[in-house]
C-alpha cells in the first residue's frame, strides 16, 4: 500500500481559498506529499465541514468545486460507518474532556479522523491545529512516533504522549 497523509478541515480550507495566508505552504506541502507517492486520505465528514466553511465563508460555487476536486485521486474519501463512529465514541469516552485539557474540545470528526488514522497506520497529517492534540495522537499515538507532520509554516510539530 502507497504511503498516506491524512488532511484534515484546517488543511483543506486554506489549500481551497487562495487568499488565505497560509494557502501557500499548504498548497506545497501538498503537492510535495502527492509527489512523493503518498495517497492523500480524509473523511466524509471532514469534507462536509469543509464543505460548509467554503459555502459560508466563500460561496457555494467554491465549496461545491471543492467536493468535485476531493474525490478525485489521489485522494481517497473514508466514509464514516457505524462501525467506525462507535470506536470514536469509546475514544471520546475514555479522553474527555479534551484529552487532558477541560477546556478543549474535540469534535466527532476529529475523534472518527483519530481512528482513521490509528487504523490505516497513517503517519502524516496536514493541519493547522497548533497545540499538539492532533498531532500528538497522530504521530506519537498508537501510529507510532517518528512520522513527519507539516505544522503551521512546515517546522516539526512537538509530539504529545499517544492514546
Amino acid at each position: 500500500m502507497a504511503a498516506e497523509i491524512f488532511v484534515d478541515t484546517s488543511a483543506w480550507y486554506p489549500i481551497a481559498v487562495e487568499d488565505h495566508p497560509d494557502h501557500g505552504w499548504l498548497s506545497d506541502a501538498l503537492t510535495a506529499a502527492i509527489g512523493g507517492g503518498r495517497r492523500v486520505v480524509t473523511t466524509n465528514l471532514i469534507v462536509a465541514e469543509t464543505y460548509a466553511l467554503l459555502a459560508a465563508r466563500t460561496g457555494p460555487s467554491a465549496a461545491l468545486d471543492f467536493v468535485r476536486a476531493v474525490r478525485k485521486r489521489p485522494n481517497e474519501v473514508v466514509s464514516s460507518t457505524p462501525e467506525l463512529e462507535d470506536r470514536a465514541t469509546r475514544w471520546l469516552g475514555r479522553h474527555w474532556p479534551g484529552y487532558g485539557h477541560p477546556d478543549r474540545v474535540i469534535s466527532f470528526t476529529d475523534a472518527v479522523s483519530f481512528e482513521v488514522i490509528s487504523e490505516r497506520g497513517i503517519r502524516e497529517v496536514l493541519t493547522l491545529k497548533q497545540d499538539g492534540w492532533f498531532l500528538g495522537v497522530a504521530v506519537a499515538g498508537e501510529v507510532g512516533g517518528g512520522g513527519q507532520v507539516y505544522p503551521r509554516g512546515g517546522e516539526p510539530a512537538p509530539h504529545m504522549p499517544g492514546r
